[in-house]
């Protein structure tokens, strides 16, 4: 497996990634399955530079994917703040694929000026939350029963981590 940084090729294989999660019905709050033109201009605020998305490959089949992306964009005291997100193929879970990707993204992180990583979750995701605490994030917030989902509602669960920088 490789880590890298996703190309406008890889947009089919992502959205059908995130497709998965809303169809699952409890790994994001979007509820309806999006096309590769509704992701366009998220892939487009993603860069390099300053806010990733990084894939897992091998060989051309895209395991995982995860973003670093702005936590309350253009609120200057927060531009040392970022969002990670991520999301595993169902068919390359319990394979160590978020890991490897948040082991990158979080050693990213000093290159990209970023000093506090947010993660921002569905309660009931109990494989986020394992795993966002075994890579040193602490729960930071949690808001009480919004999230309203066909099998009832949830917690929002808010995730951070201070970076070593």
């Amino acid at each position: 497996m490789k880590i890298e940084s996703a190309t406008q090729e890889d947009l089919p294989q992502i959205v059908e990634i995130y497709n998965q999660a809303i169809s699952a019905g409890q790994n994001t709050a979007d509820t309806e399955v999006l096309s590769v033109e509704d992701r366009q201009p998220w892939f487009d605020s993603h860069n390099e530079k300053q806010y990733p998305l990084l894939v897992a490959k091998e060989a051309d089949i895209i395991l995982g994917y995860l973003t670093i992306s702005s936590y309350r964009y253009g609120r200057k005291a927060l531009r040392h703040t970022a969002e990670i997100s991520y999301y595993i193929h169902f068919d390359h879970h319990r394979k160590g694929v978020a890991s490897q990707l948040m082991e990158s993204a979080i050693n990213s992180c000093s290159a990209l000026n970023l000093k506090t990583l947010v993660a921002i979750l569905i309660g009931c995701n109990d494989a986020s939350v394992k795993l966002l605490e075994k890579k040193g994030f602490k729960e930071w917030g949690r808001m009480l029963d919004i999230v309203e989902l066909d099998n009832g509602n949830f917690d929002h669960l808010y995730y951070g981590l201070h970076l070593d920088t």
